[in-house]
């Protein structure tokens, strides 16, 4: 089994606040891993981190076997464009859309890559197969759509990408408990191949039992140590 992403002591924050503080986290390819953490301690800053989205960060992350980390202080943002390139997707959280644009433009937007671009009507046809209730919304916009027919397209419009290692923050966040376990059940039917899931939860029910691993981030550090050693309250899939 080879590794889709490394972290080594991690520390990251924004201007003057420390967030994260000295994180060391692995993710295997295949394995889905449930972050679970109150709002506050620091699971949208771990994504955000590895996406290069933090105000400054230290320590090493490798995606791919690859160093997208390292210290950085300049602005957020800086590298991203080539870290997706390199096989990253981060699903932020909330539905960040734009109203006036419709469901097949927002999917579309998402094959950010030269090769998903390509191939984007093939993608587009297997994310209506994960997310069915978008087949007959495709040339609605967005604004016309409810929360949970939106939080759909944000998600289908990250899974566009050409992406091993798929973020997501915040996936059931202002659903209702029926909406929420709809949607994670469809991310659980993903074929991740030779990739790998990260999806930040506050929630600890919306996805014990699901999850290949779930590990606990507390105050900016993940409980128990190394998340490569920990079984936290997880089953497998």
């Amino acid at each position: 089994m080879s590794e889709v992403l490394r972290i080594e002591n991690l520390s990251a924050g924004y201007d003057a606040l420390g967030v994260l503080h000295n994180i060391d986290f692995t993710v295997q390819a295949g394995e889905r891993i449930g972050i679970i953490g109150l709002n506050g301690h620091g699971k949208s800053t771990l994504l955000r981190a590895i996406a290069g989205l933090t105000g400054w960060q230290s320590g090493s992350i490798k995606l791919n076997g690859v160093e997208i980390g390292g210290v950085r202080s300049q602005g957020p943002g800086r590298f991203t464009h080539q870290i997706v390139r390199r096989g990253l997707a981060l699903m932020p959280q909330g539905d960040a859309l734009f109203h006036g644009l419709t469901v097949a433009d927002h999917l579309d937007s998402g094959a950010y890559t030269r090769r998903a671009w390509r191939e984007r009507m093939r993608r587009r046809e297997r994310m209506l197969e994960v997310f069915p209730p978008l087949a007959k919304l495709l040339s609605v916009p967005v604004g016309r759509l409810s929360g949970g027919e939106r939080r759909m397209v944000s998600l289908a419009r990250g899974l566009m990408a050409d992406a091993s290692l798929l973020l997501i923050d915040e996936p059931s966040l202002g659903l209702a408990p029926k909406i929420s376990k709809g949607l994670i059940e469809a991310l659980m039917r993903i074929d991740l191949g030779s990739g790998a899931m990260v999806i930040a939860e506050q929630n600890l029910s919306r996805l014990e039992g699901a999850m290949t691993r779930l590990v606990t981030l507390h105050a900016g550090k993940l409980k128990g140590g190394a998340a490569a050693n920990m079984g936290l309250l997880g089953g497998h899939h």
